[in-house]
């Protein structure tokens, strides 16, 4: 253990967080699918088990990717983009059908499913930071740079928003602030921007999810109009955090827990006010808050283009989603399926959260170590 301890690098805040956010995932979660334990005549227990079995996958992952030598990242970059692009295929082919949704496909002989635009959102940003950082000298050639930058985005962006509009228009985000970051001219940026809105209105006019999305963005916009059985889910996230108070109603006494159809997932923050109150909400909102300022801190230290922005993209991509989960649950948002990053119930989203934890981390590491002189030149230890 002390061997394992004294091998922990990079900035000993986020290992914190981390440590933080799964404490608090493990009570909130126990205390959520109680309900769901009945109905299906088990105990919390062994919900509690299976998501404390992939907090502690996640966090072996984060350990190792963590060691690696985040340069390590970008010689795989192409290969994740080249591996992701036939996976994403496949899933909105063969994928598990959900709600008219094709988000999962099987893992043989596990039982469990693998989101795949989990995989796509640690591709795209890797290949975006290792891109952008080696075409600077010719950031602004059309053929060279941007034609290959605003296919992959792009690309990526339509196969994911099929399925998952919501991820798709997260990641869409961050990759923008990553183009602005990389040096990308206004100019070209205005026109990966047009090309996302002419493709988001084709998902939204003709994709196999048009009705549900615009139903969605209707009863956000007229809740008073709204049918009863369309506003169900974010009504009772209201009524969990207006009932909430100031300080809760202690862990494990929620009672919209029994009503909301996924109080463990999707709407795991409205059960955690419910139950620790305003302050608990509020502090939640401060990790999150204080984990962007720790990451904004690699970045601006990363004595590397591809370190600063590959850290930059995964700080972005984490609490920008921590950050729309909780919107949503307070009711600044229509209704997502985005999870409430490393907190709420998962499976294969709390590994590549890991992951991306773990790389954060390896960029912090190599600001962190001393440099050594070896052989008359400067490497990293």
């Amino acid at each position: 253990m002390n061997q394992i301890l004294n091998n922990v690098k990079g900035d000993r805040w986020i290992w914190l967080i981390v440590i933080l956010l799964s404490l608090l995932s493990l009570l909130a979660v126990y205390s959520a699918t109680g309900t769901i334990a009945y109905k299906h005549n088990t105990g919390a227990e062994s919900y509690l088990m299976k998501h404390m079995a992939m907090l502690f996958g996640g966090i072996a992952l984060m350990y190792i990717s963590h060691r690696l030598d985040y340069r390590w990242y970008a010689g795989i970059s192409k290969l994740l983009m080249i591996i992701t692009i036939p996976l994403l295929l496949y899933t909105l082919v063969f994928g598990n059908h959900v709600n008219d949704a094709s988000r999962w496909i099987a893992i043989p002989g596990t039982g469990l499913t693998f989101q795949t635009s989990d995989l796509a959102k640690l591709a795209l940003i890797t290949y975006l930071a290792r891109t952008l950082s080696r075409k600077q000298e010719n950031i602004k050639n059309v053929k060279q740079s941007f034609i290959p930058i605003m296919g992959s985005v792009c690309l990526v962006f339509v196969l994911i928003a099929w399925a998952n509009l919501s991820t798709a228009l997260m990641l869409f985000g961050v990759s923008i602030l990553l183009l602005i970051m990389g040096r990308i001219s206004v100019k070209q940026i205005s026109v990966v921007c047009v090309a996302g809105m002419v493709l988001l209105a084709g998902i939204m006019l003709l994709g196999p999810r048009r009705h549900m999305y615009l139903t969605r963005i209707d009863t956000f916009m007229h809740p008073e109009k709204a049918d009863p059985d369309k506003s169900f889910q974010s009504d009772h996230s209201k009524i969990a955090i207006a009932t909430g108070g100031v300080f809760g109603k202690g862990p494990g006494n929620s009672t919209e827990r029994n009503y909301l159809p996924h109080p463990y997932s999707d709407f795991i923050y409205a059960t955690i006010v419910e139950e620790y109150g305003i302050v608990g909400g509020f502090a939640l909102v401060g990790i999150y808050l204080f984990l962007l300022y720790r990451c904004i801190k690699i970045v601006t230290k990363a004595p590397k283009a591809f370190g600063a922005l590959l850290a930059a993209g995964l700080s972005f991509s984490l609490t920008i989603q921590a950050f729309a989960n909780m919107a949503v649950a307070v009711g600044l948002g229509p209704v997502t399926g985005v999870p409430l990053p490393l907190v709420s119930m998962g499976g294969t989203s709390i590994l590549f959260t890991s992951i991306a934890f773990g790389i954060i981390l390896s960029v912090s590491r190599d600001i962190d170590e001393p440099k050594k002189v070896v052989v008359g030149e400067i490497r990293e230890a």
